[in-house]
């Protein structure tokens, strides 16, 4: 009991932005999921790779502030894995859009 108690009181425990931040963002996470299902021509190249950058841009941030903060690391890596997914998609979808307009 003590050491749950402990972590509610913890910087990064659930009374604190540095838990519900984390936890929302695995929206993205949740939606990069549901657009695993759709054609490559709908999703957003210029879209996925901002999300790319964003994640590792959040990850970065997770890691180096103090106290380290492993759920928002977390979150934001399982987000740069479906994205990176997503925009291999997208890129391979547009060479198979060119070479079948070159044929």
């Amino acid at each position: 009991m003590s050491s749950f108690r402990s972590f509610l009181n913890s910087p990064v425990g659930p009374k604190t932005t540095h838990f519900w931040g984390p936890v929302a963002n695995f929206g993205f996470v949740a939606a990069g999921l549901a657009d695993v299902k759709k054609p490559a021509d709908m999703i957003s190249g210029r879209m996925t790779a901002v999300l790319c950058v964003y994640s590792l841009l959040c990850m970065r941030f997770g890691y180096m502030v103090r106290p380290r903060n492993y759920l928002i690391v977390g979150c934001h890596g399982a987000n740069e894995t479906v994205q990176l997914y997503l925009l291999s998609r997208w890129a391979m979808g547009k060479r198979e859009t060119v070479n079948h307009s070159n044929e």
